[in-house]
C-alpha cells in the first residue's frame, strides 16, 4: 500500500508544519498540498515541522483537490457527520481505528485528507471522496485542532506500509482510474433510466461511498462496467 497525505486550503502554515511533522512521527512521507499558504523556510510550517523540515515539507507537491480523487483511494477527515443513514453526503463515517482496519491488506494507493481549520470540507468536496473518517469526541466539543487530528489519524494508521501490507493475501484492489470509470457508468446509468434528476447526486454519493468500502478488485470492476454498458446498449435499443 502506498499511504499519501493531503492538507487541503489550510489557513496557517503551522498547521501544514504541524502534520508534517505527525508524519514523520509515524514513517509516511508523501505530502500533497491543496491550495497551500506561503511556506516560508524561515516561517512557522518548518519552524513547527521539526525534523520533517528536513524531507517531507520541502518535497511536498502542489496539486488539485481533482487531481487526488482521480488518482487515489481518497479519504476525508471530518469532525461534522450525520448519523442519519438517509443523507449520504457525511454518512457512513468509520473511526481512524475502523479505517485502518479496513485498510488492512488492501493493495491500493490512499490518500488521507485533512481540510480546512474553521469550516472542513465543503459538501461538494465530501460528495467526491470514497470515504469519510470522523475522531469520536465529546460531543459537547467535538472539533479538534487540525495538528491534534492528524496525529490521532495518523496514529492508528502507522502500520499501513509498504512493507506490512506486501503479503500473499492483499487484496488486489482495482486501480483507480478503472474505479472513476465505474462511477462515470453508474452516472450514465441513472440518467439512461430516467432516474429522477433531482435524486441522481444523492444516488452517486450511496455508490461511490458502497465501493468506498467495497474496495473492489480489477476483476469485479471490469465485470461491471461490462453490464453498465450491456444495459446501456439494451436501453439505447
Amino acid at each position: 500500500m502506498s499511504l499519501t497525505v493531503a492538507v487541503v486550503d489550510a489557513e496557517t502554515p503551522g498547521n501544514v508544519g504541524t502534520i508534517a511533522r505527525a508524519m514523520k512521527n509515524f514513517g509516511l512521507s508523501e505530502l500533497k498540498l491543496v491550495d497551500p499558504p506561503e511556506l516560508d523556510p524561515d516561517g512557522e510550517a518548518y519552524g513547527f515541522a521539526g525534523q520533517a523540515r528536513e524531507d517531507i515539507l520541502p518535497n511536498a507537491d502542489v496539486v488539485t483537490f481533482e487531481a487526488l480523487t482521480e488518482q487515489y483511494h481518497t479519504v476525508a477527515t471530518t469532525a461534522i457527520t450525520n448519523e442519519d443513514a438517509a443523507k449520504h453526503v457525511r454518512y457512513p463515517f468509520v473511526t481512524p481505528a475502523e479505517l485502518a482496519d479496513e485498510l488492512t491488506g488492501v493493495d491500493s494507493d490512499v490518500c488521507v485528507m485533512f481540510g480546512r481549520e474553521r469550516v472542513g470540507f465543503t459538501n461538494d468536496e465530501l460528495a467526491m471522496v470514497d470515504q469519510i473518517c470522523s475522531i469520536p469526541a465529546s460531543a459537547a466539543y467535538p472539533v479538534l485542532n487540525l495538528g491534534q487530528a492528524a496525529t490521532i489519524v495518523l496514529y492508528e494508521l502507522r502500520n499501513l506500509s509498504v512493507e506490512r501490507t506486501q503479503h500473499p493475501d492483499a487484496i488486489d484492489r482495482a486501480n483507480q482510474s478503472a474505479i472513476e470509470g465505474l462511477h462515470g457508468q453508474f452516472g450514465d446509468f441513472l440518467e439512461a433510466t430516467d432516474h429522477p434528476e433531482e435524486k441522481r447526486a444523492k444516488a452517486q454519493r450511496l455508490w461511490r461511498r458502497l465501493l468506498g468500502r467495497a474496495h473492489p478488485t480489477g476483476r469485479e470492476v471490469r465485470t461491471l462496467r461490462g453490464l453498465f454498458r450491456r444495459a446501456d446498449q439494451k436501453i439505447e435499443d
